[in-house]
């Protein structure tokens, strides 16, 4: 009896922080091997963003205005940002249709019976997408590259800059992940979490600087433009990876876009990581 609840404490830590990242790691793990079980998932996931790449470099270049030239290799070099931070958050509605796959099934419930932190199962599913989402960034990178994409294209930038960037492309992927997971708790199927998490984010995306130059825009809608969290971190990855597009707004975030893309990205978090949790333990399947 001494021996088996020695064994149950050496396993089971007393720390209720150490419980938590424990048990997000074991959801985390289960997660990822589900996907590697389901390839398919992975791959139609690299697809879209691939073809956005590859049509916005042919279709647009050459065609748009970046820095005072027409030339496609600047607007590749200005479109890169863009999509790398289109890629990370629209990864958002694969996990909100991910999490309402697994309260339709009932897996949910099952996890809310089990002696587990209550934030583990959404914050082992919301890391879970977050490697995905690095391992499509990855290739999308590899993509750019060939298309002639390059770093420092409008300035000097180094290795540390460059992983900041990205570092930066994957903390507001993951905000946004968690507002795809209070979405998925709050809709009763996969196919209305997928159309509720893309219904908004074509106008966060797209009303931006991630494809075309904001200072073209109306007044007001480069205003809300300029404030766009989305448009933050596109605006901190250029500046980091030293390509052309940077903004002449005069709007704080735009000013101080490394700053703005940091704040923002932690804000999302915890307001919508305490939202999605509060709504779990109320949820039923």
């Amino acid at each position: 009896m001494s021996a088996v609840s020695e064994s149950a404490r050496t396993v089971a830590p007393a720390n209720p922080f150490s419980r938590a990242v424990r048990d997000s790691l074991i959801v985390a793990q289960r997660n990822l091997i589900r996907m590697v079980r389901i390839p398919e998932v992975v791959i139609f996931g690299l697809i879209q963003p691939i073809m956005f790449v590859v049509l916005f470099t042919y279709v647009f270049g050459g065609s748009m205005k970046i820095g005072g030239s027409t030339s496609a290799t600047a607007y590749t070099n200005f479109l890169m940002a863009g999509i790398f931070a289109q890629t990370v958050t629209f990864a958002t509605a694969g996990a909100g249709a991910g999490i309402a796959d697994d309260m339709h099934k009932g897996l949910v419930d099952r996890f809310r019976s089990l002696p587990m932190a209550r934030g583990a199962v959404l914050t082992g599913r919301t890391l879970a997408d977050l490697v995905q989402t690095a391992l499509t960034l990855l290739v999308l990178a590899a993509v750019a590259l060939l298309v002639g994409w390059r770093v420092g294209s409008n300035g000097d930038t180094n290795a540390p800059k460059v992983l900041a960037a990205f570092g930066l492309l994957l903390l507001l992927g993951y905000a946004f992940t968690w507002i795809g997971a209070l979405i998925g708790l709050s809709v009763r199927t996969p196919e209305a979490a997928t159309s509720g998490g893309l219904v908004w984010l074509f106008p966060v995306t797209f009303l931006s600087n991630a494809f075309v130059d904001t200072g073209n825009m109306t007044p007001w809608l480069r205003h809300i433009a300029d404030w766009n969290p989305f448009s933050a971190t596109v605006e901190a990855a250029r500046v980091l990876f030293a390509n052309p597009g940077a903004s002449t707004s005069t709007a704080w975030p735009m000013q101080h876009p490394v700053w703005a893309s940091l704040i923002y990205s932690i804000l999302i978090v915890v307001v919508f990581r305490t939202l999605a949790v509060r709504k779990y333990r109320s949820a039923t399947a």
